[in-house]
């Protein structure tokens, strides 16, 4: 196809098999794939997961027939629907995995997707494991080599090609095959920035798991012949020119690719140990440390220093001051640490439409909570997420306190048993403690087990 970015990652798709992964990323893609189940049934309930359900309910297979599981049913529908289904899921409360770098990720948003078509297509746990491998692989090294977000758009046009290339290693395509599943994955697809600017709305958590299924339908049209626009990164119209302003990639983030080094990449990311955007989770951790130093006293005032990314995405618009829906309020950094500091936790509830409209924190977050973007912080990303947040009480009581490795972050990660703790609290609405036991076992020891039986194993 004339395109050495496409072929670039056609070819390191094609070189790795399981036998190439090393035994902490085979354990990584497991633990993500637990961690995806947590948050999609802890999500299964709330109006985004279900309004998209309501729409793959109309794509129902009669039993017997061929097709994928939504997740927590019994109902199964083409891969692609179910895939979308799953991946919104897993993405809406936004408790899902991350990578940051020039470009955030969240990797798992590619899980249900993979996960649909492995089953609809008979792979193997073995195999699912592989695509998944390779699916992160990909994606992420793109977020170091060039930033989407820069030139206003999404990120999730990497998640649109680590998927067909995760797609197209469990279809078996080869070559030119898995070049035309890359090209048809992001040439008509391409997804705009708007989709998080201003107040945020359903699609926020839709965006991801429609890429992941742009993936998964390009490598099922490449599998059958389909051909797609060639050159799609280096053409004159294609994604260099389109969504990096002329920019490419820096090829020396593309190395590991280049020679084929089996996917580590994975352990690179972090599993969120609350449920916000992740730039604020340093932020929420100070919070909550706090809050147990205040010890009842009353808060005045809440100061907020954060970093240029934090502030660009989580903080710079006005309707971050004043949420009106989940979405905004769970990527508004101001509101997040100010509902931290006031309830000693995070969780789900945090964002309810009750919460989010309560007139005491309303009226803090307009006159009491101020912020700014610290040079100084912006220094310690990616590499951290620095945020401090300076609090005074009514008795003049000042506190300070800086987090940049929150736990969960690949410099502080979380263990098995925090993994399986998570789920836990994410599960013990629909799940008994016997069903979680059998879900933990075997998704730890996958490759004895099918893809179709773990999946039956998480039905409500």
């Amino acid at each position: 196809m004339s395109d050495r970015y496409s072929q670039l990652f056609a070819s390191y798709t094609d070189a790795i098999t399981y036998e190439h992964l090393p035994k902490e990323t085979i354990h990584e893609v497991k633990r993500r794939i637990l961690d995806s189940f947590g948050t999609a049934m802890s999500a299964i309930g709330e109006d985004t997961p279900k309004a998209v359900r309501n729409y793959a309910y109309d794509y129902a297979l009669a039993p017997g027939q061929r097709g994928a599981t939504l997740w927590g049913t019994a109902t199964k529908t083409p891969p692609e629907i179910a895939g979308f289904v799953n991946g919104v899921a897993v993405r809406y409360l936004d408790f899902n995995d991350t990578y940051l770098s020039k470009e955030p990720l969240h990797p798992s948003d590619m899980i249900g997707a993979l996960m649909a078509l492995a089953e609809w297509n008979g792979n193997s746990t073995r195999d699912l494991i592989t695509a998944l491998a390779i699916a992160y692989e990909i994606p992420i090294n793109l977020c170091d080599a060039a930033s989407l977000r820069k030139n206003r758009w999404d990120h999730v046009n990497y998640i649109a090609i680590g998927t067909a290339c995760g797609a197209a290693k469990l279809l078996g395509l080869k070559g030119e095959q898995i070049e035309h599943a890359i090209s048809i994955a992001i040439v008509p697809h391409a997804s705009m920035r708007q989709t998080r600017a201003g107040e945020l709305s359903m699609w926020k958590g839709a965006a991801a798991a429609n890429s992941a299924r742009n993936g998964v339908f390009a490598a099922l049209l490449a599998a059958k012949g389909v051909t797609g626009p060639y050159q799609p990164f280096d053409g004159e119209m294609g994604f260099f020119r389109q969504l990096l302003n002329g920019e490419k990639f820096d090829d020396k983030c593309l190395e590991g690719l280049q020679q084929h080094t089996p996917p580590r990449r994975i352990l690179d990311t972090y599993i969120k140990f609350w449920p916000v955007e992740y730039h604020a989770q340093s932020a929420v951790d100070a919070a909550l440390q706090l809050h147990k130093q205040l010890n009842g006293a009353k808060l005045k005032s809440l100061h907020i220093d954060t970093f240029k990314a934090s502030y660009e995405i989580i903080a710079k618009d006005p309707e971050k001051w004043e949420p009106k829906t989940r979405e905004t309020a769970d990527h508004s950094i101001q509101y997040i640490t100010l509902v931290a500091l006031m309830d000693g936790k995070i969780t789900k509830e945090s964002f309810s439409q009750a919460r989010i409209f309560d007139p005491t924190t309303r009226q803090m977050l307009k006159n009491n909570v101020t912020l700014a973007e610290d040079p100084k912080l912006t220094e310690g990303y990616p590499f951290g997420i620095p945020n401090r947040i300076t609090v005074t009480t009514d008795a003049g009581q000042t506190l300070s306190l800086e987090v940049s490795f929150p736990r969960g972050h690949a410099q502080n990660p979380m263990t098995d048993e925090e993994v399986v703790e998570k789920l836990t609290a994410n599960t013990e609405h629909c799940w008994t403690a016997a069903q979680r036991s059998r879900v933990v076992d075997m998704v730890f020891n996958y490759e004895k087990h099918t893809v179709a039986d773990v999946v039956e194993a998480i039905r409500i």
